[in-house]
């Protein structure tokens, strides 16, 4: 799975996307507001360790999503 952060303009809020091994994207959601449905993505009890990993993220990076 793979993660990257969207740089909104103006009165459009940051964004995050997750995509699979593909690319494609499967969720997309607010950057400041916490993510639902966790277990419908596999992530279900790593909402701690998603926030950590979206604070640090750049903007516009594309990167693997690893848990350790």
């Amino acid at each position: 799975m793979y993660i990257i952060k969207v740089k909104g303009k103006v009165k459009i809020p940051d964004y995050i996307q997750l995509r699979d091994d593909a690319f494609v994207l499967i969720a997309y959601f607010r950057a400041d507001r916490p993510l639902k449905n966790l277990e419908k993505y596999g992530l279900e009890g790593k909402e701690d360790e998603l926030r950590k990993v979206i604070e640090m993220l750049p903007f516009g990076k594309l990167q693997k999503l690893e848990f350790v």
